[in-house]
């Protein structure tokens, strides 16, 4: 019953995670429409939502270390989206790969009024010095990405090692639980370890968030993570629509209160 509730309370956490993005579009807009020359108005929303970020994973990982294959392959969350997910989240260098992006089709936009000298200061107008930081912080991003994910695989191999070979050798029918507390002592010692990746890709996460946000300029800044939350809740909308279209039952309850502002309960 305890496992049923700390599910639950996953589920209710990633839910909570999704309102909040939309609150923070919201602000974020509003600060993009009504404050665009306002550096220091600019800054202080990205840092309030870099907050929401580390508060959200401050709660999943209280979550995560009770179950943390469950936030591998969740079951909260839609199909396409759990096809991209690296080690339980997005990978960091996606959010390096979306300022590139930004960058180019902004300034294919602004085309003509920049050759003109007209300036903006947004993600078209990003200088060689910023670029250059950009272009170090993806390089180190993938090698950090590259450690992570091969420590992954080396645990993946690991399961057809002792003890879960021996013991499933050992059984005259496939699953028997007839050493259930060794199989399960087994298992969660593979989940903890599980953890301490997951853990540490959050931690990798964050810090490329927080490093591209320091090269970028506070009107930059925002628009990148107007951009963000854009993709992410879209893709969200859109998974969902598709998992219903093909037949999938095991959808998020789009009707389930959930509160923005306050994470789940970490207790039993």
């Amino acid at each position: 019953m305890a496992k049923q509730i700390k599910h639950q309370q996953s589920q209710c956490c990633f839910l909570n995670w999704v309102a909040q993005q939309r609150l923070d579009l919201d602000e974020l807009l509003q600060a993009l429409n009504n404050y665009p020359t306002d550096p220091d108005y600019l800054q202080l929303i990205s840092k309030k939502v870099i907050d929401h970020f580390e508060n959200y994973y401050t709660a999943r990982a209280q979550l995560a270390k009770h179950d943390a294959p469950s936030f591998l392959s969740p079951s909260w969350g839609t199909t396409f989206e759990n096809s991209f997910l690296w080690i339980g989240g997005c990978r960091p260098t996606l959010i390096i790969r979306l300022v590139y992006s930004l960058c180019g089709s902004q300034l294919n936009a602004h085309l003509v009024e920049f050759l003109e000298g007209v300036r903006h200061g947004n993600l078209g107008e990003i200088s060689s010095s910023q670029l250059k930081h950009i272009d170090d912080l993806h390089t180190k991003t993938i090698k950090d990405e590259d450690k992570l994910t091969s420590r992954l695989a080396t645990l993946q191999e690991s399961i057809v090692d002792e003890p879960l070979m021996v013991l499933a050798g050992q059984f005259n029918e496939p699953g028997e639980w007839r050493q259930g507390e060794v199989v399960e002592k087994a298992m969660d010692t593979h989940a903890l370890d599980l953890y301490k990746i997951m853990m540490e890709a959050d931690k990798l996460r964050l810090e490329t968030l927080k490093d591209m946000i320091h090269v970028l300029t506070p009107l930059q800044a925002v628009e990148f993570l107007v951009a963000s939350k854009k993709l992410h809740l879209s893709l969200h909308e859109w998974s969902k629509r598709r998992d219903v279209r093909m037949g999938i039952t095991h959808l998020l309850n789009p009707d389930k209160p959930s509160s923005s502002s306050n994470p789940p309960p970490s207790g039993p």
